[in-house]
């Protein structure tokens, strides 16, 4: 039988134990979400890799001295990415195993108190009595412990969080982002060399910011204009910074 896609109820019922999270949204939000993720690693690499360059750019015009700079950012910006993400996504991962360790337990110890317990939450959205607990009954009889993973806590237990896809994710998002200002700005001549990485930069944002905008299903307008002005604010003042001390920063 098929189990409406309602909210989850947000909580667990009573025999107690972790608290509920929001309902598995299936393979598409998942998919989305990665997306999303790797867009935002993107637009880091960006801005951050523009303001480095742009700031030693503007207290030199040696390009060994540029080229080291922003090659140094990203593969430092890279790894923080990478290594911030695995952190996230393994405690992420732990908490959900440990989640289902605790459901297997309660599963084992009280089946019938599961089972009318999936029976509620299955009511609480939307499901009649007699429904919900025919439903409970068939999940359970399937596969109790997937049932109350999906149902009660949100997980899937075939695909629970990898922090090495993450970690990859955003090591290879952020390091796209970078190369945007480090090519162009090695690419061009020295007078143009600024302000051509300003505009190809503020280019680029456009692009992540609208991406970002239509998978989030904000106003395209507002989100294209906070990263163009954060990453326009971010190489303004590492500029000031070149141009007032005359060292690389």
């Amino acid at each position: 039988m098929a189990v409406p896609n309602l909210p989850s109820p947000g909580e667990k019922g009573s025999s107690g134990g972790h608290p509920g999270t929001e309902p598995h949204s299936g393979g598409l939000a998942s998919k989305l979400n990665w997306l999303r993720a790797g867009v935002l690693g993107a637009n880091d690499g960006i801005v951050s890799t523009a303001g480095l360059v742009v700031g030693v750019a503007a207290a030199t015009p040696n390009e060994s001295a540029i080229l080291t700079a922003g090659v140094a950012g990203l593969a430092a910006g890279a790894v923080s990415m990478a290594l911030g993400e695995y952190v996230s996504v393994s405690t992420q991962r732990d908490t959900e195993r440990a989640a289902l360790s605790t459901e297997r337990r309660e599963l084992a110890a009280s089946p019938e108190a599961e089972l009318q317990e999936l029976a509620d939450l299955l009511r609480r959205r939307g499901l009649s009595a007699a429904t919900a607990r025919t439903a409970a009954e068939e999940l359970t009889a399937r596969d109790p412990l997937v049932a109350h993973a999906e149902v009660e806590l949100g997980i899937d237990p075939a695909e629970l969080a990898n922090p090495w896809a993450a970690a990859l994710s955003s090591a290879v998002s952020f390091t796209l982002g970078a190369l945007v200002p480090l090519l162009v700005i090695i690419a061009v001549p020295d007078a143009t060399r600024i302000p051509v990485t300003f505009v190809a930069v503020l280019c680029a944002l456009a692009v992540t910011g609208s991406i970002s905008a239509w998978l989030g299903g904000a106003r395209h307008g507002r989100a294209v204009l906070r990263v163009v002005v954060g990453g326009a604010i971010a190489m303004g003042v590492t500029y000031a910074l070149g141009q007032l001390f005359d060292v690389a920063v």
